[in-house]
C-alpha cells in the first residue's frame, strides 16, 4: 500500500513547471492573468515539502486566497481514498503478463537491484517503478506529500468552505503514464536510476522554490525532458498545460471573478507553460511574486 499511495500521490507532482523570468522577490512564484474585470492567479507549487518549509505562504498569497471565489488544483490528492488508489495502480501500474525485468537491459536490471528489491516491484510497469524510486530520496530527508503546498491549501479551502475544483481526476493522471509508449516508460525509469546515483539536491531545490528563483528550479529539467524523452514531455507537461489553459480561458470568459490556480511549478515554465500559453491567447499576464 505504501507503494500504491506514493505512486498515485506523486503522479501529478514530479513534473510541474516553473516560469521563465528572474525572481520578483524571495517568495514562491505567482502570476496574475487578467481579462477585463476577471483575474486568475497562477501559483507554482511544490507538491512535497519538508517541515522547514511550512511557512511558505506570503501576505500576497494570503490576500489572493482571501479574494478568490474558487481554488483550482491538479487533482484531489488530499481526498483520495486508499482503496481507490490501490485499484488504480492495480489497473494501470501493474503488468500481469510481462515482468519489469523483461523490459530492461542487463545493466538497467543491475542498477535497479542496487536500489530496490526487484522481487517486490517486478510486477510494476516501468512508470510506476520510476515514480516510486524518484520519491525515495526526498522522503528519506523528511519531505512528504502531505506537507506539500497543494494538499495544505486543499485542506485549508475545504475547512473554510471555499469552493475547490480540479483539472483532472486521479484516474486521468494514472492514464497519462499508462498511455506512454513502452520505450518512453523504460527511458523514464532508466533516467531515474541514473539520477539516483548522483548526490541528492533536494534541500537546494526546495530553497530555490521558496526564493522564487526559477532559474535554479526547472529549465534544465524541462529542456532535458523535452529533448531526451519527448513522449514523456508531451504527456506530462505540454498536453496537460494546453488543456488547463483552455479551462482557464473558459473561466475568464464567464464574467467578473477572482480565482486561484495551484499547480506544480514546472507547469508554469517556458513556451509551453501556462503563463506563455495564456499570453499567446491575448490575455495580460504578469508575474507578481
Amino acid at each position: 500500500m505504501r507503494i500504491f499511495r506514493m505512486v498515485a500521490a506523486c503522479a501529478a507532482i514530479l513534473f510541474g513547471g516553473l516560469g521563465a523570468a528572474g525572481a520578483a522577490g524571495a517568495a514562491p512564484a505567482l502570476w496574475v492573468v487578467k481579462s477585463g474585470p476577471s483575474e486568475i492567479y497562477l501559483f507554482g507549487a511544490l507538491h512535497a515539502l519538508s517541515p522547514a518549509a511550512r511557512n511558505w505562504r506570503t501576505p500576497l498569497y494570503d490576500k489572493v486566497y482571501a479574494r478568490a471565489q474558487v481554488l483550482w488544483f491538479e487533482a484531489d490528492i488530499e481526498g483520495a481514498d486508499p482503496a481507490a488508489i490501490s485499484a488504480l495502480i492495480s489497473r494501470y501500474g501493474v503488468d500481469p503478463e510481462r515482468a519489469l525485468s523483461q523490459k530492461l537491459t542487463p545493466a538497467e536490471i543491475d542498477a535497479l537491484r542496487r536500489q530496490a528489491d526487484l522481487r517486490r516491484i517486478d510486477h510494476l510497469r516501468p512508470w510506476a517503478a520510476a515514480l516510486m524510486l524518484s520519491m525515495q530520496p526526498a522522503l528519506a530527508h523528511g519531505v512528504t506529500v502531505q506537507a506539500g503546498a497543494d494538499i495544505a491549501m486543499t485542506r485549508t479551502a475545504r475547512a473554510g468552505a471555499k469552493p475547490v475544483k480540479f483539472f483532472e481526476s486521479l484516474e486521468d493522471q494514472a492514464r497519462l503514464f499508462a498511455d506512454l509508449p513502452e520505450p518512453a516508460e523504460v527511458k523514464y525509469l532508466a533516467d531515474v536510476l541514473k539520477e539516483r546515483t548522483r548526490p541528492t539536491h533536494g534541500e537546494p531545490l526546495e530553497q530555490a522554490w521558496l526564493d522564487g528563483d526559477l532559474a535554479r528550479l526547472g529549465p534544465a529539467l524541462v529542456g532535458e525532458m523535452k529533448k531526451e524523452n519527448p513522449a514523456l514531455y508531451q504527456a506530462l507537461l505540454k498536453r496537460r498545460n494546453e488543456a488547463w489553459s483552455e479551462t482557464i480561458a473558459r473561466e475568464l470568459a464567464l464574467g467578473p471573478k477572482v480565482e486561484l490556480v495551484n499547480v506544480g511549478a514546472l507547469h508554469l515554465m517556458g513556451d509551453d507553460g501556462l503563463p506563455a500559453l495564456l499570453k499567446a491567447r491575448g490575455y495580460t499576464v504578469e508575474r507578481v511574486q
